[in-house]
């Protein structure tokens, strides 16, 4: 018996555990099938959601969307006509440690303590400003 539901964005964001942006994106590319239908008669089904749980499942175990997107292009479920992306994007985090100086963090790192970025930050200050006074 085959699942027949049809969920509108919304619902497949709110039963995902996602917001309606990050379903568009993980459309956008391709770790999502494109929604059946157009304009506002858009709308997604049960393969949808099992694969929105999918992915939102390896991201809790710290795959990146890189990795996921490997694992997902071998099976079945793929999109035959969602072309694989020719751009790489990363989230991170920008830190400006002093006028100048900037930290880059990747998504997938945990950002250490506001105390230790403090001390980080007076350190590296210090550092330069030795180096510029040369």
């Amino acid at each position: 018996m085959s699942d027949t539901r049809e969920y509108g964005i919304e619902e497949l964001a709110d039963l995902g555990g996602v917001t309606r942006r990050t379903v568009r994106y993980y459309v956008q590319e391709g770790l999502l099938p494109a929604p059946r239908g157009v304009g506002r008669g858009r709308h997604y089904g049960s393969e949808h959601l099992d694969r929105l749980l999918q992915v939102k499942a390896m991201q809790e175990r710290g795959e990146s969307l890189e990795a996921i997107r490997g694992a997902l292009a071998g099976g079945p479920r793929r999109a035959a006509s969602v072309p694989p992306p020719q751009v790489r994007r990363e989230v991170v985090t920008r830190i400006v440690l002093a006028d100048g100086l900037e930290l880059t963090v990747s998504g997938g790192r945990k950002l250490p303590p506001p105390g230790a970025l403090a001390e980080l930050a007076a350190w590296c200050d210090e550092r330069f400003r030795k180096d510029e006074e040369k």
